[in-house]
């Protein structure tokens, strides 16, 4: 059941993935992103709710603590235009620092009213190569899927 629920996954998130490996990883991709997908949107709607049912059904999200789980659902491959995807459930937290070699493509959906994620509201963020941040929730619990050119993060002190 897993696979075929990451299969049906893979192929919410194509479109997207499309979009981006089309594109330079900079404000203009937020600004197409943000348009092409908005947070009111059917694409959005459906990958929000993936994400959502995928967490209940233990395969997205499983390590990590309450208050901070992560895992990563897809490796970059062809089927991804070689992005890698993954998930993230934060609460109220500034996580570990790191830097995007390639880039970071952001979809934040908030589940708390007016969660935040890096001043973010629910929408695209993206983050340059060469970036490097604390990735941080204010506000209550927000889900993050994040896309990363090569599956490149480098995670620092």
């Amino acid at each position: 059941m897993e696979n075929q629920n990451l299969e049906n996954f893979m192929a919410l998130m194509k479109p997207i993935a499309a979009t981006i490996s089309q594109a330079r990883i900079d404000a203009d991709l937020e600004a197409v992103l943000n348009a092409t997908y908005p947070s009111s949107g059917d694409t959005f709607g459906k990958v929000e709710q993936a994400c959502h049912e995928a967490i209940t059904a233990g395969w997205m999200c499983s390590q990590g603590d309450e208050g901070r789980r992560f895992g990563r659902v897809l490796e970059p491959s062809t089927q991804t235009d070689d992005l890698s995807v993954d998930v993230v459930d934060l609460t109220d937290i500034v996580g570990p620092h790191h830097r995007h070699p390639t880039g970071e493509i952001c979809m934040v959906m908030p589940v708390t009213p007016g969660a935040r994620f890096d001043g973010h509201e629910a929408g695209w963020c993206v983050n340059p190569p060469g970036s490097a941040h604390h990735p941080t929730v204010t506000n209550g619990r927000a889900l993050v899927l994040y896309l990363l050119p090569q599956g490149k993060i480098e995670f620092t002190r």
